[in-house]
């Protein structure tokens, strides 16, 4: 007689489950005119791609380019992202992305920022994947950049009237900075120059409005009706 015994199936092991923080516990800017400069870029390409449901930019975001790695990281001062959509996200998980990688990004440099901390984003940049990478420094008002080629991110010889491939964007050294020309010709600007843009539009609609008034006003004391004319 055979004695059977019965065990129990020893339990499996779940992997343990991977976090990607939201946040690497760094400020966005050391200062007003670097912040400043982030936000301009920022919008001023949000803005650029407005009407184009598959351009995802952002601002100071998480980039994890490796699944199950969360200490690969990155977060580029603006990013664009094409083939992607617009939406919330706690940060840019590639893989969840199609894996595409951003095509797009820039850092403002900022007193705090290290030579070795720069050469470590460019080799990040280079790495995975990214196809232009500008650096801006606004206290000296200094554009440099980089552009993709068959052996890796490679600088741009010269930025003055150049013209970003995927943007469509031009660059023109003015003072006292930088000036960013859209496609339309218009500057990308700061918020408090766009409501100031507003305000000197409206202000113009308002001189015409009163001088169509005035010309209403004449005319009805000649017993004419303006509204006839």
């Amino acid at each position: 007689m055979t004695l059977q015994v019965q065990t129990e199936p020893l339990p499996t092991q779940q992997p343990e489950k991977v976090l990607y923080p939201d946040s690497d516990g760094q400020p966005m800017s050391d200062n007003t005119l670097q912040f400043g400069w982030i936000v301009k870029l920022k919008e001023g390409c949000e803005a650029l791609f407005k009407d184009n449901p598959t351009v995802f930019v952002a601002g100071d975001l998480l980039w994890y380019p490796i699944e199950g790695d969360n200490k690969t990281k990155r977060a580029p001062d603006v990013m664009v992202v094409f083939g992607r959509p617009k939406g919330y996200r706690g940060s840019y998980q590639q893989w969840l992305e199609d894996n595409i990688a951003p095509q797009v990004v820039f850092e403002i440099l900022s007193p705090g920022n290290k030579l070795s901390e720069m050469a470590l984003k460019l080799q990040f940049y280079n790495r995975f994947g990214v196809e232009e990478y500008y650096l801006y420094d606004p206290e000296r008002n200094d554009l440099t950049g980089w552009q993709r080629t068959e052996t890796g991110l490679a600088v741009i010889e010269s930025l003055d009237g150049w013209v970003s491939p995927r943007l469509g964007v031009r660059f023109v050294f003015a003072e006292p900075e930088l000036e960013v020309i859209r496609p339309d010709g218009q500057r990308f600007l700061s918020y408090v120059e766009l409501i100031e843009q507003r305000d000197e539009i409206q202000q113009q609609r308002d001189e015409i409005q009163q001088q169509r008034d005035r010309m209403a006003a004449k005319l009805q004391e000649l017993g004419i009706d303006p509204t006839q004319i």
